[in-house]
């Protein structure tokens, strides 16, 4: 009988089901784990489960039962993936569930900023539509999507869908080759050229010791056109202390972020300093979770457990 430890049920919604197993098991679920408890919950067990929770060589080590780390979830930091390697046990991710809802997500943002909705919906609160004295006012520019270049920094599952969507709005999708390479294709716009270019910049590609910080203020100095940065990625990919610096110098026209470098970030971070202004939408990294990802991704995750148990695994990682 499989032993599974769920560390941090609280990471999924509570209205979302999680199935059982068919094979015979003990599911123990917890809806938080400190680190300090973490061996303790996964003494015995075979198969863990974990969104957040961090794995690290050290605590591994102490689990000799343990064969399986199902993450609830696409990205796979949380886990010491090389000492997983080097001890023979498996590491499965949720693959392709947020198609939707993070292109949707990326365009909610894009949308309210380009057409000022917040700064508008704020007016409105403070009575300026009874103070105009007419059936509208202009106190904030408004621009539409179609004919908008938009750079895309990923050309992943969630890449591909967000151009399938600018183009549906008439935009122009570039998808940036990657920050320093040449010679990409004719399928790629050269770096250098998408910060130039775009009206709008959304990054959608994995957070990794080179992709760590690749927009700063070298890069927002290159935007020439004052674009609009949409980040539903990683906090880290943007160097957050530059983007305050950014926004004050009005080197871009404002931001959309789902996401913080160190979640949830302390109150007096660079992202909850500019939380409050008009050009800023800052969310807390529930652009993946729609209801209908939820569930897929619930389904997923045990999916991946049974493959496993089966003897035929699946979403592993190499």
């Amino acid at each position: 009988m499989h032993k599974i430890v769920f560390l941090d049920r609280e990471t999924i919604a509570p209205q979302i089901r999680l199935r059982s197993p068919a094979f015979a098991h003990e599911l123990v679920v917890y809806d938080r784990t400190a680190p300090d408890q973490i061996v303790e919950r996964l003494a015995g067990a075979s198969i863990a489960i974990t969104n957040k929770v961090p794995l690290s060589a050290a605590v591994l080590a102490q689990l000799p039962a343990l064969r399986l780390i199902a993450v609830a979830a696409t990205g796979t930091d949380c886990v010491d993936k090389a000492y997983c390697q080097q001890r023979g046990i498996a590491v499965a991710n949720i693959r392709g569930y947020a198609v939707n809802t993070v292109p949707e997500h990326t365009f909610a943002l894009m949308l309210a900023l380009r057409r000022n909705l917040v700064a508008y919906r704020d007016d409105v609160l403070a009575g300026e539509w009874q103070r105009s004295g007419q059936f509208c006012f202009f106190n904030h520019a408004i621009h539409d999507l179609r004919g908008a270049r938009l750079g895309i920094i990923g050309e992943g599952v969630l890449g591909q869908r967000v151009a399938d969507i600018a183009r549906a709005f008439g935009m122009v999708p570039l998808f940036a080759a990657r920050k320093g390479r040449t010679g990409a294709g004719s399928l790629y716009t050269p770096w250098d050229e998408m910060l130039a270019t775009s009206d709008i910049i959304t990054l959608h590609c994995p957070l990794t010791p080179q992709t760590r910080g690749m927009i700063a203020m070298p890069e927002f100095r290159a935007m020439v056109r004052r674009p609009l940065i949409i980040n539903t990625g990683r906090g880290g990919l943007v160097d957050e202390a530059a983007l305050v610096q950014a926004l004050d110098e009005g080197l871009i026209a404002g931001a959309g972020f789902d996401v913080a470098d160190g979640e949830p970030p302390a109150a007096d971070s660079p992202m909850m300093r500019i939380a409050a202004r008009p050009n800023v939408i800052l969310t807390p990294h529930v652009a993946w979770a729609s209801d209908e990802a939820q569930q897929a991704l619930a389904d997923q995750l045990i999916d991946n457990i049974e493959h496993f148990v089966a003897g035929s695994p699946r979403n592993l990682l190499q």
